[in-house]
């Protein structure tokens, strides 16, 4: 995980501001949005993926809506670490949303949300035709969810540095 890239995304995003994340799939992007306070991440959409443009234009007009400050993208890496095809698409699309919706965006590694997610909505007794409605907006805000915790470990543990240096 890249705490570099987590903390120049908390500095980088609006403070105060929410954020959106998302779970771009091939045939669906999930998104998630996080309170004020970027403590808890609430499932929100799915959108049906059509064409890149009014996929774009539909993040676009959510992220007005909800004075989103940043964008928290699930990165699809390999069980292994490695990049392979669907890690390219998803960089492809950030470069290609960048001048649409000029926001700070950071990956964060989304590696098994999905199974997660899918197994909760099973053990819930969800029928399929359910989870189908609710997988791809759930594993956007477990992913969401996860970097707000990060954030959150980085920021209290560099105050605490902070304070031991001070105090010394």
């Amino acid at each position: 995980m890249n705490f570099d890239a987590i903390r120049a995304f908390a500095a980088e995003s609006r403070g105060g501001a929410r954020l959106i994340g998302i779970d771009l799939g091939t045939k669906t992007i999930g998104l998630a949005l996080s309170d004020l306070g970027r403590q808890i991440a609430t499932p929100l959409e799915t959108i049906r993926r059509v064409k890149f443009t009014p996929d774009a234009q539909r993040l676009a007009t959510l992220c007005r809506q909800h004075a989103v400050g940043g964008l928290v993208v699930g990165l699809p890496l390999n069980m292994d670490g490695s990049e392979g095809p669907r890690v390219q698409s998803t960089r492809a699309f950030m470069r290609n949303l960048a001048p649409i919706l000029p926001l700070p965006h950071v990956f964060f590694d989304e590696r098994l949300s999905t199974a997660v997610v899918t197994r909760a909505l099973i053990e819930a007794d969800a029928s399929r035709a359910r989870r189908g409605e609710l997988v791809d907006k759930l594993a956007a805000a477990y992913i969401l969810q996860g970097c707000l915790d990060v954030m959150r470990n980085l920021a209290d543990a560099d105050a605490d540095t902070e304070d031991n240096f001070l105090s010394d």
